[in-house]
């Protein structure tokens, strides 16, 4: 006589789940970009799940998705915790970026003809100093859409999904360019310079510019200290940057 066996298909997460992990991830990387959750600081799943309004399953789901992304880790005895900035794999992600962008500065200067997303970025970085950004948030974005854009017209689509790889994972120390006006000032002068070689077709030129620009940006970054990090959550929260 034969025995039936059961087969059991797992359930799918439900889409409500799934949902509010997405919304906790999103919430906490937001909060790990304006450093509310300072590096070394730990994190613990209950309040996660209270000031969310989450379950500790989706909380969980959350914190294995930023482990992945790098941002958080466990240990064993002592739980989950942010995980320090680790400048020297930043500065290998700096490297990459110039590269990426140095090769689309050259394809950019053998195109036939402009692409019109070069003409936006003149409109937003082509302005007086009066009119120029302050708030750091709204900086950060408009730089990072300047280098996003200017490999997207070069027209690798693989250079393009690499470099938005590259421009997550520095996010966090990234937008601390811009806690400083100094450095507002050098990325509106060099933005526009930088547009300015690749309308004009000087290709050698625009990448070396592009490459001092990236390590100026990186050598910034470089300098910030944990003092720096508390001063730069303080402009943040303020708006003052």
């Amino acid at each position: 006589m034969s025995t039936a066996h059961t087969i059991r298909i797992a359930k799918p997460p439900s889409t409500k789940r799934v949902n509010l992990a997405d919304r906790v991830y999103a919430q906490l990387k937001a909060e790990l970009f304006d450093f509310q959750l300072m590096p070394g600081d730990p994190i613990s799943e209950n309040e996660i799940a209270e000031r969310t309004r989450a379950s500790r399953t989706p909380v969980r789901e959350a914190l294995f998705r930023l482990q992945r992304d790098g941002y958080v880790d466990v240990q064993a005895r002592n739980g989950w915790y942010v995980k320090p900035l680790d400048f020297d794999a930043f500065d290998e992600l700096y490297d990459v970026r110039i590269t990426l962008e140095c090769v689309a500065a050259q394809r950019l200067c053998a195109l036939d003809n402009r692409p019109p997303a070069l003409t936006g970025l003149d409109a937003t970085w082509g302005i007086d100093t009066a009119r120029r950004e302050t708030d750091s948030t709204t900086l950060w974005q408009l730089d990072e859409q300047f280098h996003a854009e200017i490999v997207a017209a070069a027209g690798n689509r693989e250079m393009a999904r690499i470099h938005r790889d590259v421009t997550e994972r520095i996010r966090i120390v990234r937008r601390l360019d811009f806690v400083k006006p100094a450095r507002v000032d050098a990325t509106y002068d060099e933005h526009a310079a930088i547009l300015r070689l690749l309308g004009e077709r000087h290709a050698e030129p625009a990448q070396h510019l592009l490459e001092a620009h990236i390590k100026a940006s990186r050598d910034a970054v470089r300098q910030i200290t944990l003092h720096g990090l508390f001063e730069a959550r303080d402009a943040i929260r303020t708006g003052a940057a």
